[in-house]
């Protein structure tokens, strides 16, 4: 079994789609803290800009609850923005709108209750909780090699938008092998 969690509606072929949100898509509503499986039961979870809707002093639990329910080997797919992307582009002047370009991955759509950003993420923070939470093996993955390429997500996040040829990717994908 794989999870998509956060899914946000959009449908991956052979996964369950779990959102927090009852929305179109959605298989079933849940906590992404709070998933009803048992130990070591899941192949892969993926979730692509989700774990930075939890705070600084909760986003660890969600990765211990992720960690849980994969079954040894199993995978998870993780994208976030990339605070370090993020601020290079910002510093260097690389931002045609300036701060306008990347407010959004900072802190969120807030479209709703659920759409803030409470947290940001670079390479090694989110290796070391990675690590912290159990998970043995942290790489970068590419989503042009995913079983998932075709879902325009933000794990295809590029500045300039949508130029996935000449912009940088402002999507931090890492995956972990539990």
């Amino acid at each position: 079994m794989k999870l998509h969690i956060g899914c946000g509606g959009k449908r991956i072929d052979g996964f369950l789609h779990i959102d927090i949100m009852p929305i179109s898509g959605v298989d079933y509503v849940s906590d992404a803290r709070v998933l009803p499986h048992a130990d070591g039961t899941i192949e892969m979870i993926y979730a692509s800009h989700v774990l930075e809707h939890f705070g600084r002093h909760e986003y660890a639990a969600a990765l211990r609850e992720w960690y849980r329910v994969l079954r040894p080997g199993g995978v998870l797919r993780l994208a976030v923005p990339d605070f370090a992307c993020c601020a290079a582009l910002y510093v260097e002047g690389g931002l045609a709108r300036g701060l306008s370009d990347i407010i959004g991955l900072m802190v969120g759509g807030q479209r709703n209750g659920f759409d803030y950003h409470r947290m940001v993420f670079d390479e090694p923070l989110l290796t070391t909780a990675l690590q912290a939470a159990g998970f043995r093996t942290v790489r970068r993955w590419d989503w042009r090699t995913t079983e998932h390429a075709s879902v325009d997500d933000y794990s295809q996040a590029y500045l300039p938008h949508m130029d996935k040829q000449a912009g940088r990717l402002v999507s931090l994908n890492l995956e972990a092998v539990r």
